[in-house]
């Protein structure tokens, strides 16, 4: 049997007791305001009724003061004895606690402290809470917590408020943009029978129905590219996704992915587009375009952010040209010869891509901190995007990197079939040197490819990681609502 805290318990006997006067789950309570709009009305202003949790209490002999709190806002109320009267104030005083919700209904005043308040005429109670917040309202103090019962967190951290308010905009400013630039939301499977579009290791499930195993997304970009096929000119879509990969301050399994798709742009169209609409974001969520991230100040309002040519900048680290190495063993051999880094460091990675990837990334991502455009990649690092027209060994691609993180990935798509099946043939060999994060051969969209596309140019970002740029927070788990957590007792 369940035990519960002495707080619990006198709770629960003041259930009961409420439950002989009212019903304590009541169906619905007709507010005339929120607790954000409340606080903008003049005083003076009488049937007013607004409704929320209670966050703090000061009970006194015939006056009290209470404070009731929604996502958005906070007001405080007044109870005399003499207006609601001295049975409803008795029932107030001995059943009400904090965390319950009331309805409440009167006059807005202003006290002499200068304190928009509802002088209460008639409540309601709307709901018992069982448990106590934390004491002091001061939230939860313990980390994990947060994320096991973030209902918690919501109700006492206002920082933690302020930062899904934001994600909740963050959505609604998305949609209008791309709207008004000519772009159709779509939405694509997200269990699928090809691993493609992204290098990742995959969830794997089973279609019981069909009999087939299938694996969950891990990016939506061959669908949305088959979109373009079908005559969407531009299209996006805000996409979960899911990848069976390690868990780090900037990493979940399941994450937020938007991708959009341009017919007839290039990666240099996407660059002028994504800076222009990061700058209109920052100024809807945050009224700046100069963020303090975790210590350091990234300045995104420059009207052409800094640049580095990925290929010239990698030569330069490596010191030989690494575009004709074909052999991931001889690659390594030459990285240790130049004392890059040791055999061990590099054990873990088995192909090309990985073992380029893994050098930028210590040797130049790491080290970024304005917000900065890399571009021009090599080629084997990415299968679906266009080769450039003057050097095959590279792809019209660029990232953006501020304060040591990626916050996009976009390039001009490759659209010509031929090209696309010998990069899938690439990403077999890679498969069987041991990458497991190479994508399958997908015949199905190589079948919308041989259709025929046009030019096209894609983008796509993570929610969660621009998320916690913006709201300046150290790990991905403080922007997403119910992040996956072990089971507790394991």
């Amino acid at each position: 049997m369940k035990e519960y805290s002495e707080q619990e318990l006198v709770r629960r006997e003041k259930l009961e007791e409420i439950k002989k006067i009212c019903n304590p789950y009541p169906e619905k309570y007709d507010r005339t305001h929120t607790l954000k709009d409340v606080r903008l009305l003049e005083d003076g202003i009488e049937n007013v009724r607004i409704a929320g949790r209670i966050i703090f209490m000061r009970k006194m002999g015939k006056l009290s003061f209470v404070r009731i709190r929604d996502l958005e806002g906070d007001m405080q109320l007044e109870f005399k004895i003499d207006i609601i009267g001295e049975e409803r104030y008795d029932f107030f005083k001995k059943q009400i606690d904090t965390g319950d919700f009331i309805g409440a209904e009167g006059e807005i005043f202003t006290t002499q402290t200068g304190e928009k308040t509802l002088r209460v005429l008639t409540f309601e109670f709307l709901g018992k809470a069982l448990r106590p917040l934390p004491e002091k309202f001061h939230g939860l103090v313990d980390t994990e917590m947060k994320y096991r019962q973030r209902y918690v967190d919501l109700i006492t951290n206002e920082e933690s408020r302020k930062v899904f308010l934001g994600r909740s905009k963050f959505y609604a400013f998305l949609h209008k943009y791309l709207a008004e630039h000519g772009f159709l939301q779509v939405e694509t499977p997200i269990v699928q029978t090809a691993v493609c579009g992204a290098s990742a290791k995959p969830f794997y499930t089973h279609h019981n129905a069909l009999d087939l195993d299938c694996n969950l997304r891990i990016a939506p970009e061959t669908y949305l590219k088959q979109c373009i096929a079908a005559g969407f000119d531009r299209v996006y879509e805000v996409a979960k996704c899911f990848r069976n990969e390690g868990m780090d301050a900037e990493h979940l399994q399941e994450f937020t992915q938007v991708e959009w798709y341009a017919s007839y742009w290039n990666f240099e169209d996407n660059i002028k587009f994504y800076t222009d609409f990061i700058k209109a974001l920052l100024l809807e969520l945050v009224g700046t375009q100069v963020l303090e991230y975790q210590g350091v100040t990234l300045d995104f309002s420059k009207e052409n952010w800094d640049r580095i040519n990925y290929c010239e900048e990698m030569e330069k680290i490596f010191g030989f040209d690494f575009l004709s190495i074909e052999d991931p063993v001889e690659l390594k051999n030459k990285i240790v010869e130049k004392g890059l880094f040791s055999l061990a460091e590099l054990e873990d990675y088995k192909s090309l891509s990985q073992i380029i990837d893994f050098v930028y990334k210590r040797k130049i991502r790491e080290n970024i901190v304005a917000p900065t455009i890399i571009y021009n990649y090599p080629a084997v690092l990415i299968p679906l995007a266009r080769r450039n027209d003057l050097d095959s060994r590279r792809i019209d691609v660029f990232q953006v990197v501020a304060g040591g993180t990626e916050l996009c990935k976009a390039y001009s798509e490759l659209v010509n079939p031929f090209e696309q099946r010998a990069a899938f043939e690439e990403q077999l060999k890679a498969k069987a040197q041991g990458d497991d994060e190479t994508m399958d051969l997908d015949e199905n969209f190589l079948l919308a490819m041989e259709q025929g596309m046009p030019p096209i140019s894609g983008l796509g970002f993570g929610i969660d990681r621009l998320m916690m740029l913006i709201y300046d927070v150290p790990s991905v788990r403080d922007v997403v609502l119910f992040p996956i957590m072990k089971p507790t007792g394991e």
